[in-house]
């Protein structure tokens, strides 16, 4: 029986101090509020901790984004944010598991690094061509259930819909989609904030999304050098 590796013992010195000032503000901020959202918050530092593994392109970080979606998923109804709560549930969640399959059938070398994709014309037509399609069919979709910030939840569709699709095509560029989908959610999620002061760990959790997603699209770039 193969022995299961602790994959926080591949974590750099850099890796692990990002990974504790994330979690460490997070956690801060629920000091900031008079109640907490026990989902809002256990998605925040479930996802925190995803972002490390998945910028080393290890398994281990889609696993953690399953739990992720489904915990935000549970934050997002609560706020009647209906297309969060669709998106991570419906689309980020099964794009995550894909992912898990498509990571373990392509790794680098013997290791637990998985192999870096290069994306050919084709390719970006067609994910640009389905992100568009998706995104035009959840507003209508979302605008018939009444979604709270309509306009911004479509647009975070869409920004969450690229970013997953790149995820499952193994592209460094999958960081940068969700470094704007981390811009819209910090907007989205400082207006849900205003009207209930719990929901402010949300706010700080995709702050440090955006830092690590950062992080992400170099770590990747470096991983694509060295694979060749």
């Amino acid at each position: 029986m193969k022995k299961l590796k602790n994959p926080f013992a591949r974590l750099t010195v850099f890796e692990w101090v990002l990974w504790a000032v994330s979690f460490a503000v997070v956690l801060a901020s629920m000091l900031l509020t008079p109640s907490v959202n026990i989902f809002a918050l256990l998605a925040s530092l479930v996802g925190v901790t995803a972002l490390i593994f998945v910028a080393k392109g290890m398994v281990f970080g889609q696993v953690l984004t399953v739990a992720f979606a489904a915990l935000y998923g549970v934050a997002s109804f609560g706020e009647a944010l209906y297309g969060e709560m669709i998106t991570y549930l419906g689309m980020s969640a099964p794009a995550a598991i894909a992912a898990i399959v498509a990571w373990i059938e392509n790794p680098y070398g013997s290791g637990d690094e998985v192999k870096v994709r290069r994306l050919t014309a084709r390719d970006i037509i067609a994910v640009l061509a389905l992100t568009a399609a998706v995104t035009a069919a959840f507003y209508f979709i979302l605008r018939a259930l009444g979604t709270s910030q309509l306009i911004v939840s479509t647009v975070s569709v869409a920004t969450s819909f690229l970013p997953s699709a790149l995820v499952f095509l193994r592209s460094p560029y999958y960081a940068l989609g969700y470094t704007a989908n981390d811009i819209v959610l910090i907007v989205m999620w400082s207006i849900a904030a205003a009207n209930d002061i719990s929901l402010l760990p949300m706010v700080f959790c995709f702050v440090m999304f955006l830092i690590n997603d950062l992080y992400g699209f170099i770590s990747w770039r470096r991983m694509e050098k060295r694979q060749g």
